[in-house]
């Protein structure tokens, strides 16, 4: 109903009847009943700022999935949560079995798979997007010297880091969507260095993926790596201390740093080089680990490693700012 027609109504009904007295009552009504209706939906449409894991009890990796699905880890216990950004809610989807982490992650849409790094345990873990069940799982290393950290996906398959030793492990994934045997790319160049207590650690590929991007989290750099040859080289210009995940659109990349804050970096066309565009925070980080990037939004995950190792924060959650 037009605010024009409500007038005319008003209009012809006559002053001191029973019909004039019912409808001094009952239009306000009615206008507050049609505002209410239209309130409603532009509320629901709002995404929520914080989006609770429930039931976690540690939290550190992130996926963006189709549309606005997102997927999300419990770091120790590994089991892994799916949500949807515009509703801002999140559920239980996959109760890892016992032993097993999750750490950085990445869905491979084109398959259906979403590729997990273990941590500690030396492994990686694929599961089906559908059903949630184990379609393969690798031991890359062997614990303690081992902490698989992230995975990229590419066309062909998914690259896992290590941060204890100067490599990366590579699952094929055939064109049918069946994971392969794993190997192993020795690393060369400032990303193989292993000086720190935590090295390399986030991992991104470009479209193409004839080349991958590397965080270093000791060294506060970022390494471009020819996944061909394990050949290794500095992004000059760029220092982003405490770095773990990280995330690339195009010539646009966003660092994860583990002191409260995500750097924006414009890189140049041929990666050699970058430039800071902005330093996003929010009073809502809590040690943030890794992001998703969902258009003009990213989806951050607070680690709250503040806490302690395990956190023993009594909530986990994603942070939604703008990208």
């Amino acid at each position: 109903m037009s605010e024009q027609e409500g007038d005319w109504m008003l209009r012809t009904v006559r002053r001191g009847s029973p019909l004039a007295r019912v409808t001094r009552v009952v239009w306000p009504l009615l206008l507050l009943g049609l505002v209410a209706a239209l309130a409603v939906p532009a509320a629901a449409s709002r995404p929520s700022q914080v989006i609770i894991l429930p039931g976690a009890t540690s939290a550190e990796g992130i996926a963006a999935g189709r549309g606005a699905t997102f997927y999300a880890g419990d770091l120790f216990a590994g089991d892994i949560f799916r949500g949807n950004i515009q509703r801002g809610t999140a559920e239980l989807f996959i109760d890892a079995p016992a032993g097993r982490m999750a750490v950085g992650m990445a869905a491979d849409l084109r398959h259906d798979l979403l590729f997990v790094a273990g941590g500690f345990t030396g492994q990686g873990y694929v599961y089906d997007l559908g059903t949630g069940a184990t379609v393969a799982s690798y031991q890359f290393a062997t614990p303690p010297a081992t902490v698989i950290n992230d995975v990229a996906v590419t066309r062909r398959g998914a690259w896992f880091t290590d941060s204890l030793q100067g490599q990366l492990y590579f699952v094929p994934v055939s064109r049918a969507g069946v994971p392969g045997p794993s190997r192993t790319l020795a690393l060369s160049g400032p990303a193989a260095d292993t000086s720190g207590e935590f090295n390399l650690n986030g991992i991104q590929a470009t479209a193409n993926g004839k080349t991958l991007i590397v965080a270093h989290s000791t060294n506060g750099q970022l390494y471009t790596v020819d996944p061909r040859t394990g050949a290794s080289a500095t992004i000059a210009g760029v220092s982003v201390p405490q770095v773990d995940g990280i995330v690339l659109k195009g010539r646009r990349l966003w660092a994860v740093q583990n002191t409260n804050q995500v750097t924006r970096i414009r890189l140049a066309a041929d990666l050699s080089s970058g430039a800071v565009e902005e330093v996003i925070t929010s009073e809502l980080f809590q040690v943030p680990a890794t992001a998703a990037r969902f258009g003009s939004r990213l989806a951050v995950v607070n680690a709250k490693f503040d806490t302690g190792i395990p956190p023993t924060a009594d909530q986990y959650e994603i942070v939604l700012v703008k990208a």
